[in-house]
């Protein structure tokens, strides 16, 4: 049984050689080409697809929209992203709304079959560079909610008030302990948050508040 494929581009020669590519192999073949948004979000859920190739940046609206929309719709197809961009924002709302593929266009016609013979079986192809941004979002995030857990009661308190302006001599008075010991504080709080200086400890406690 062949996967079936829809194609949601408005770049018609891009959207045809893909399925020129895709219809010359003998386990897959293309059931629908959408060259708008709209068109794709009207019946792209009458089809239910296996996959559907999806452009980020169409003409007329986002196919992460597209994605937001049609999901619940289609609880058994797989979306890959096919597209020029890669910004951590875009992938990431693409990741969110469901997409399981995020491919960049750049990529060789082998690389696009191959995953789309991944996401069929269950897989999550990226290509390398969108693999990469997505492990360091995820490492850097772990990085900075361990830091934060590491400190003590006493060095959130001071990480607080440096966030509110105060001097180390305006939070050992406040405290009732010695500029040294907050010194001694501050470096312990930088270590911990893997900073060095007081703008950095002060930007990843913002980030923790929110």
């Amino acid at each position: 049984m062949s996967i079936s494929i829809a194609i949601v581009e408005d770049e018609k020669n891009y959207n045809n050689a893909l399925k020129k590519v895709i219809n010359y192999q003998t386990d897959m073949k293309v059931i629908a080409q959408f060259f708008d948004g709209n068109e794709a979000l009207n019946n792209l859920p009458k089809i239910s697809p296996d996959v559907v190739m999806m452009d980020i940046q169409l003409q007329d609206m986002l196919g992460i929209e597209i994605i937001e929309k049609v999901r619940k719709d289609m609880p058994d197809t797989q979306f890959i992203m096919c597209t020029s961009f890669e910004d951590d924002e875009k992938i990431f709302n693409s990741l969110k709304a469901g997409a399981m593929g995020y491919l960049i266009k750049g990529e060789s016609m082998d690389k696009i079959l191959t995953s789309i013979r991944d996401v069929y079986n269950g897989g999550a192809p990226m290509s390398f560079s969108i693999a990469r941004r997505v492990l360091n979002h995820f490492e850097k995030k772990t990085t900075e909610v361990k830091g934060y857990d590491e400190l003590t009661n006493r060095e959130k308190e001071i990480l607080e008030l440096l966030s509110r302006g105060l001097l180390y001599k305006e939070i050992a008075d406040q405290k009732c302990i010695s500029m040294d010991t907050v010194k001694k504080h501050v470096g312990n709080i930088y270590r911990k948050l893997h900073v060095s200086n007081k703008v950095e400890a002060i930007n990843k406690f913002n980030h923790f508040k929110n």
